[in-house]
């Protein structure tokens, strides 16, 4: 894998280098996110072979499944080498219906956490992202806090916000120190989105600005999901320009786009992830960004 590394919470005392291209688990679950995986031994497979790539900046969250991803994540990987950063999201539930409700009081939170540091056998988390639903559940500021209480507790080693919008981050910036952000973000989908299920998922170009402005590194989840379904001539003029998948140029126009981005594409396909892999090696020239803008 040919990739750039990346530095998360460069301002902290211990800073995480991760390669600039990581792994997203939500697709190892079963149908709906939900339960497990149709092909477990593949997907065991995929997260065995995201090592041997070189990949080191792995996305998971508890409620996955659930506890889906962190089981299969502990089965393949544990023990885990040094360098592996595993990241989890709280803030967030499923219900016996599937749906997905707001688990953010500081009680949810610490019960996430703990769930979080059992099922995936570790001691400290080293990146968890508070996840937002759409000002739903306790407040914000009430939520951020408990996770930096988390943090001096030693059970988080870093703390990063998802599904915030410019307002929230830099509210939470002005708490303490924010790692990350994993926002919705693609060629197809740079600004807030209202969702089928009623809720609005934040992203933009404003949020990427202030993480480029401040060093933070900007994790983008549903980078594909909201840029495949629609035709996009100029994409697809540049796949075919580069030999490539559609899917390639939308991860490596994210990879050019910014070096403060941190793809995690995820897939429950070994031959998808094998070929999201080859996106590193895709060299988008200025003309080509220009012509994608």
């Amino acid at each position: 894998m040919n990739t750039q590394e990346i530095i998360i919470a460069g301002k902290s005392k211990k800073p995480l280098k991760v390669k600039r291209f990581g792994y997203g688990t939500m697709r190892l679950t079963g149908e709906g996110i939900w339960g497990e995986p149709a092909n477990r031994p593949e997907a065991l497979q995929i997260l065995k072979q995201c090592i041997k790539s070189g990949i080191n900046f792995i996305d998971t969250a508890d409620y996955y499944g659930e506890d889906v991803t962190n089981r299969l994540i502990k089965e393949a990987l544990y023990p885990y080498t040094a360098d592996l950063v595993i990241c989890t999201k709280v803030g967030g539930a499923r219900k016996p219906d599937k749906s997905w409700v707001p688990f953010n009081s500081p009680e949810n939170l610490r019960s996430s956490i703990d769930n979080n540091l059992r099922t995936l056998k570790l001691e400290q988390i080293a990146l968890v992202h508070f996840r937002t639903f759409g000002g739903r559940g306790a407040p914000f500021k009430e939520s951020m806090d408990a996770m930096f209480e988390l943090q001096k507790e030693g059970k988080i080693l870093h703390v990063g916000v998802s599904n915030v919008g410019p307002d929230e981050l830099q509210t939470a910036m002005a708490m303490g120190n924010i790692a990350t952000v994993e926002n919705m973000y693609g060629h197809g989908q740079r600004k807030s989105l209202k969702q089928a299920w009623g809720e609005e998922t934040k992203g933009g170009e404003e949020v990427l600005a202030i993480c480029e402005k401040n060093k933070i590194p900007l994790v983008p989840y549903f980078s594909l999901v909201n840029s495949m379904p629609k035709k996009d001539d100029k994409i697809a003029t540049i796949a075919k320009k580069h030999n490539a998948t559609v899917a390639q140029i939308n991860l490596a126009w994210l990879l050019h786009r910014s070096p403060w981005i941190l793809p995690i594409p995820g897939t429950s396909s070994l031959k998808h992830f094998e070929e999201n892999l080859k996106t590193t090696e895709i060299k988008l020239s200025d003309e080509d960004m220009k012509f994608l803008e």
